[in-house]
């Protein structure tokens, strides 16, 4: 039986894990990419260059690197950051080889397909829009001296430190050309795959792009949601797994997902999380997918046996809860 057609969604460390994962249980997988990143190396590159920023594809790039010497020696090498007293420190070597890939061969698709040959990615990784985005959210709280005032703060990183509640996010500009090739990947998927990630700057952002958006409300491919494992400082503080999909559905309320995810062990109140999912029309699957040290992180072979068992299980019918070994 052929591997099922997957894309992922995401940024970051998230999606680093969810590609650590899914390269284990098919060999047609994509990642899509959020393309908002205005800090750190990414960010001086996009305002000196004008590019994409580099960084959440990279990463992504370096997740779908094999185990064996050459991936893991590539993986570290894009990975690895300069550290100096000029220019270079902190640029990460990825980001600089994407980038000089952009200018040669001046078609951002195409460089990431060269640099995922060279690293022999398991997957392809595209950007989800085609030209760089700024996500502003709206706030409440973001002046302490204003606990009750709303207010808008732009920049992913802006949005990410902010001490105030997060409400909801969107993108400048509104109306971003979505990268074609995703378009593409998500119309041919058998699952779609969200999180886990930074709900608001790296998971949700993908919803605020139309075509996007359209894409995945049309597309025939089964919706995943992994939760994630802890809440995101600055960003979800004290927010319930449940706290999550009520925002999901906020952000895209026609959106229908089949399947959300959650360690069987970090979930308090699995009724309560079991009916937010049947609101969004799905089902809950319970799996050991935390590390074993106790960290926040998702082990990759306990989350690749979580989503192989789920995609086995085929058409989704049953609404009651699927606990997982």
């Amino acid at each position: 039986m052929d591997s099922p057609k997957v894309v992922a969604l995401g940024g970051g460390h998230g999606l680093f894990a969810s590609l650590s994962a899914l390269r284990r249980v098919t060999d047609h997988l994509t990642a899509v990419v959020t393309v908002a990143d205005d800090g750190g190396s990414s960010g001086r590159l996009r305002r000196e260059l004008g590019v994409l920023p580099p960084g959440d594809l990279r990463m992504a790039l370096a997740a779908l690197c094999g185990d064996d010497d050459w991936g893991s020696t590539w993986s570290e090498v894009v990975q690895h950051r300069f550290l100096s007293q000029g220019e270079l420190h902190g640029h990460a070597v990825g980001n600089l080889l994407i980038v000089a890939l952009w200018e040669l061969l001046d078609d951002p698709v195409a460089g990431l397909d060269w640099m995922g040959r060279l690293l022999r990615a398991e997957g392809r990784v595209l950007p989800m829009a085609s030209v760089p985005l700024d996500i502003v959210a709206e706030v409440r709280g973001a002046d302490p001296a204003a606990p009750e005032a709303i207010t808008h703060v732009r920049g992913q990183v802006a949005c990410a430190k902010t001490p105030g509640k997060v409400l909801s996010v969107s993108l400048v500009p509104e109306d971003p050309p979505a990268c074609p090739e995703a378009l593409r990947a998500i119309e041919e998927a058998d699952w779609v795959i969200f999180g886990p990630g930074s709900w608001f700057t790296s998971v949700l952002p993908h919803l605020k792009v139309p075509g996007l958006a359209d894409a995945l409300l049309g597309t025939r491919a089964k919706r995943l949601v992994a939760l994630n494992l802890a809440p995101q400082p600055g960003e979800t503080d004290d927010f319930s797994p449940q706290t999550h999909l009520e925002v999901l559905r906020a952000h895209a309320p026609e959106l229908k997902i089949d399947v959300v995810l959650a360690d069987r062990n970090l979930v308090d109140e699995p009724d309560v999380l079991e009916k937010a999912v049947r609101t969004l029309g799905g089902r809950l699957a319970l799996a050991d997918v935390a590390a074993e040290d106790g960290s926040p992180r998702h082990d990759p072979a306990r989350l690749a046996q979580a989503f192989a068992q789920i995609f086995v299980s085929g058409h989704v019918t049953r609404r009651d809860s699927a606990r997982l070994p």
